[in-house]
């Protein structure tokens, strides 16, 4: 399952000791886990031009962005003639519960805990 942390929200964590990124994973204090994550941006609304690509409302990666030929600055992304307003942050790979193969549930345990810990936050 893949989750998206805005920046912003990820900076609070920190600043709380609760969360942080480190060489490319989430690492949330107390937990054993860690989860890996990937630079991304969440588009928002169309700025300028047509969303003849359909992005807003979707998160991309930096190598997706990369890929459309879209190139980000703070917090637009443009691409062609069209720009967008995004939300800069991580996609953070979690697996589901379905996906844990301990035999103690422990995994899931934590991948359970990671999604209500992040649910508490964003919502």
């Amino acid at each position: 399952m893949k989750l998206f942390l805005p920046q912003t929200q990820l900076e609070e964590w920190a600043l709380e000791d609760k969360a942080d990124v480190k060489d490319g994973v989430l690492v949330v204090t107390g937990e054993t886990g860690v989860y890996p994550v990937v630079p991304a941006v969440h588009i928002v609304q169309l700025v300028t031009g047509e969303d003849t690509n359909r992005l807003v409302a979707k998160v991309k990666t930096e190598q997706q962005l990369e890929s459309l030929g879209a190139e980000q600055m703070a917090d637009s992304v443009l691409l062609g003639e069209t720009a967008y307003e995004v939300v800069p942050g991580y996609v953070a790979e979690v697996s589901s519960p379905s996906d844990a193969s301990s035999e103690d549930g422990k995994a899931g345990s934590e991948t359970d805990l990671l999604a209500a810990f992040l649910l508490n936050k964003m919502g």
